[in-house]
């Protein structure tokens, strides 16, 4: 069996457009007629500048490959041009069809993918999701309303949910690191407060940044907000600054939480040997692919951290971190978005019960993907997935930061 074909599919979800501007996901086919399913998580270049890059990836390195032989179209990757080292990009061009190489490998061998990467260990997998607007609540306001957050953990708490995160702390900019200003950081405590009065002590709640802050600067804000005793204060610096996020690590009482920016083992391995964070955060489409992230997670348990797989991208990659959780002795849990869009692009076939996500059993990803509704749904601008803001954030008034990514008329 070896790889043949490549089709890529960039998907723009409809609104709400939870989940980014879009997607990108990649078919592959065998020379026997197999099909797998990935999703390149990978948004610094646009989604026509990253086909390219998918498809040089998967022409110089894959095609007319075993799909059995991961390891050694990864070490092609990943020393490509002279390399050997991290490439954001070109990692996340790989990852997605890493992800589709396992999917063909489960269902040739008619077993799901968590089933060939050392078995299963749990039969579900703790979830949490964002605090994303319900259909009542106006917007912007809805974005400095710790009320109507309360009001959307409440009822994510009725369905089971045990973890919600939401990131109140202002957004994130092209400047590095600034100083939250007072107003951020009274948002972030009236935040906290408002959702643990709601949710009471059995709900974990999970505050979420975007690396906006300096070193003092997410200090100060995690002084602020530990008393409320969060899971997790998620990348609360840049992830470039590892010795100095070690440093919030150790002065804040809040595990600190990192991963979804970065890519392979050789960055995560930076973060575990520096104390910069105890629970990891890999975006499986960026990380290096399942494989990649299971070595992440075994050199994880070496430092007692958990993992989290992130999820800010479509149901595919959901599909692999569900594959990749199951076999993981340190998972945490998984982060969820549930959209009908994101439901139907899969065909209902992974599903949330009282909080949890239950393991597919199915072969291969253990997903059926509607391949003509991810067509029907072209991206029409030329947005990247995620933007950040040019301009400092102000002084004199709250900072809005409208969950990642804008709602669609």
């Amino acid at each position: 069996m070896k790889l043949q074909d490549l089709d890529i599919i960039i998907t723009a979800p409809p609104a709400p457009g939870w989940g980014g501007r879009y997607w990108i996901l990649v078919k592959v086919t065998t020379d026997t007629g197999v099909v797998g399913w990935g999703e390149c998580y990978a948004s610094s270049v646009g989604p026509e500048a990253m086909k390219a890059v998918i498809k040089d990836v998967f022409e110089r390195h894959m095609q007319e490959e075993n799909p059995e032989n991961i390891e050694l179209m990864f070490r092609r990757v990943y020393s490509s041009g002279f390399t050997q080292r991290p490439d954001l990009t070109v990692m996340g061009a790989w990852s997605g069809l890493e992800i589709a190489c396992w999917d063909i490998l489960g269902k040739d061998r008619d077993r799901p993918v968590h089933a060939l990467i050392g078995g299963r260990m749990n039969d579900k997998i703790r979830a949490y999701t964002y605090l994303y607007p319900q259909p009542q609540h106006p917007l912007p306001e809805f974005w400095a309303s710790a009320d109507m957050a309360a009001e959307v953990a409440v009822s994510l708490v009725e369905q089971g949910y045990t973890a919600v995160k939401f990131d109140p702390a202002g957004p994130y900019t092209i400047r590095s690191g600034h100083m939250p200003s007072m107003h951020d950081i009274e948002t972030s405590v009236a935040f906290c407060q408002k959702i643990r009065d709601a949710v009471g002590p059995n709900t974990d709640l999970l505050f979420g940044t975007h690396g906006q802050f300096s070193t003092g600067g997410a200090i100060r804000m995690g002084q602020a907000i530990e008393k409320f005793s969060p899971l997790w204060y998620e990348e609360p610096i840049p992830p470039d600054a590892v010795a100095e996020m070690a440093k919030v690590a150790a002065a804040v009482k809040i595990p600190v939480a990192t991963g979804e920016r970065l890519t392979t083992k050789a960055e995560f391995a930076t973060i575990l040997r520096s104390g910069a964070a105890n629970i990891l955060q890999p975006a499986l489409g960026r990380s290096g692919g399942i494989w990649e992230t299971k070595k992440i997670a075994t050199l994880a348990e070496v430092y007692n951290a958990q993992v989290a797989p992130h999820l800010y991208a479509g149901p595919i990659e959901w599909a692999a971190n569900v594959q990749l959780a199951a076999t993981l002795p340190n998972i945490l849990m998984c982060e969820t978005i549930e959209t009908p869009f994101h439901d139907a692009l899969i065909k209902s076939s992974i599903t949330i019960e009282n909080g949890y996500v239950n393991v597919p059993t199915t072969p291969g990803l253990g997903i059926e993907v509607d391949e003509a509704l991810a067509r029907a749904h072209p991206l029409t601008d030329d947005g990247l997935h995620l933007q950040m803001q040019e301009d400092p954030i102000g002084y004199h008034g709250r900072n809005l930061f409208a969950g990642g990514a804008p709602v669609k008329a």
